[in-house]
């Protein structure tokens, strides 16, 4: 019973974060018309410091962005909620299968996108996370859904919820700094063809926005070294090896080589900036692929997704 209520939540906030995206969605097309808008900084609070613009196309701008984070507050709400009922209904911390562990990253994300918007006023986040957001909780209810089911004896271990843990915390901080990496290559492009206009306009400015995701990285990169070492001794434990070239552990590390690349890229003469961005966005796309592609397309001893 209680995990047919984890399930109401989980679909209300797929559908939330989608209502959440399209307000966002409107709020970028608002803000396309043709009037003067002031760039955005980042200041040394962290926040955005506009000024003034043509107040109606302001206002509707403001509004559509207000929306969209109301909404994603009651979508992280609910989303929360069911993340917690599926818990409770499981009897153990939901991180057992490929649909727990996506709904859990995502709470993750959300959590840290809303300290962002609350603590430093970073509402330009709100399409590109709402959009990751929808998607990913879209495809866990639809795809990813399997019913409760006991731990597998290997996943008995306390390695094993730190290793978890540090995962999930990795994947929100990789997915908001890639976001970032994206936006910045976007807004480059724009400052170097002098178009920058619009929503555009309203971003940090692109070297603000290369920092960002440069200390969401630098922050991700060290506990995701943890989550490979967390699994490696989880491995020993339960399988009496550190590591054997499963499939997972093997794109585990190339996710890491990629991400070393991106940090060393970053502070490298002629690496830095562009081609430092297109290597965090290969990076979270190695992610994905180990989290999805591996346990959708491979067979090994990390094979949990139950599809």
């Amino acid at each position: 019973m209680i995990e047919a209520y984890s399930s109401l939540p989980m679909v209300a906030s797929a559908v939330i974060y989608l209502l959440a995206m399209m307000a966002h969605a409107a709020e970028w097309a608002a803000a396309r018309r043709p009037v003067e808008v002031p760039e955005r900084v980042l200041v040394g609070s962290g926040g955005s410091e506009p000024a003034a613009s043509e107040p109606e196309a302001e206002h509707r701008v403001t509004l559509f962005g207000r929306i969209g984070v109301a909404l994603t507050v009651v979508g992280a709400l609910a989303h929360v909620v069911g993340v917690v009922l599926r818990g409770v209904a499981a009897d153990r911390l939901p991180w057992g299968n490929m649909y727990e562990f996506v709904t859990s990253s995502l709470a993750f994300a959300v959590v840290f996108y809303l300290v962002l918007v609350w603590r430093r006023g970073w509402t330009w986040l709100g399409l590109p996370v709402t959009l990751l957001l929808s998607v990913g909780q879209g495809l866990a209810v639809t795809v990813f859904y399997v019913a409760i089911a006991p731990l597998v004896p290997a996943l008995h271990s306390v390695w094993f919820i730190i290793h978890i843990v540090a995962a999930a915390i990795s994947a929100a901080a990789f997915n908001v700094g890639a976001i970032a990496a994206i936006l910045y290559l976007i807004r480059e492009r724009a400052e170097r063809k002098g178009t920058v206009r619009g929503y555009l306009a309203r971003l940090p400015k692109a070297a603000a926005l290369d920092d960002f995701s440069f200390r969401v990285h630098r922050f991700a990169f060290p506990l995701w070294t943890f989550v490979i070492l967390a699994g490696a001794i989880w491995a020993d434990y339960a399988w009496g090896r550190f590591w054997g070239w499963d499939p997972k552990e093997t794109w585990s590390l190339v996710t890491w080589v990629v991400y070393a690349a991106y940090l060393h890229a970053r502070v490298t003469a002629g690496w830095k900036g562009v081609r430092a961005a297109w290597l965090a966005v290969l990076g979270v796309v190695t992610f994905w692929f180990n989290f999805v592609g591996v346990n959708l397309l491979t067979v090994g001893l990390h094979s949990y997704a139950g599809i």
